[in-house]
């Protein structure tokens, strides 16, 4: 992350009244290795992902959206796309998910995200303190969901399911 992007997701967290502390962290290779590292359950990492829409764009001329994933779960895109109010969502290559956001795949946070996205969250955050992506490898961000949510004016629903059990 250069260091414009380190002031950009600064300035934007204390323009919204954002309380995030950042934690640096060694890489992990799994999500239970990160929490783990975090010391924190799974479900309270919060994956940050950029979706892209399929209906020309959204009302306000936005075809990319973010969605706020907790641990364990992944988008349920059904669920998604009823609430967007589209036919077709997809997951754009890591390239385009720079262009879109500002930030690198592991890193994406809408705290300083470029494009003004709107923010999607997985009701399964509500009433948690998180972590996710800073904006740049080896660390994450903790923050309030609830103040993020606001400070986002992030549309809140049930967009995820339960990740199969890996064996």
């Amino acid at each position: 992350m250069t260091d414009t992007a380190i002031a950009r997701f600064d300035a934007d967290a204390a323009s919204r009244g954002l309380r995030v502390d950042v934690v640096e962290r060694p890489a992990a290779n799994s999500l239970e290795e990160a929490a783990g590292l975090l010391g924190i359950e799974p479900g309270d990492i919060v994956k940050t992902l950029v979706v892209k829409r399929h209906d020309g764009a959204s009302s306000t001329g936005r075809s990319y959206l973010l969605a706020l994933v907790p641990g364990g779960r992944s988008i349920a895109w059904k669920k998604l796309r009823t609430v967007v109010g589209v036919n077709k969502l997809s997951m754009p290559d890591a390239a385009t998910a720079l262009e879109a956001s500002g930030y690198e795949r592991g890193t994406i946070t809408p705290i300083g995200a470029t494009g003004d996205l709107p923010v999607y969250a997985d009701e399964r955050i509500l009433g948690r303190r998180v972590a996710l992506g800073a904006g740049r490898h080896g660390a994450s961000a903790f923050v309030d969901a609830d103040a993020l949510i606001a400070a986002y004016e992030a549309t809140v629903a049930d967009i995820t399911d339960e990740e199969p059990a890996r064996s």
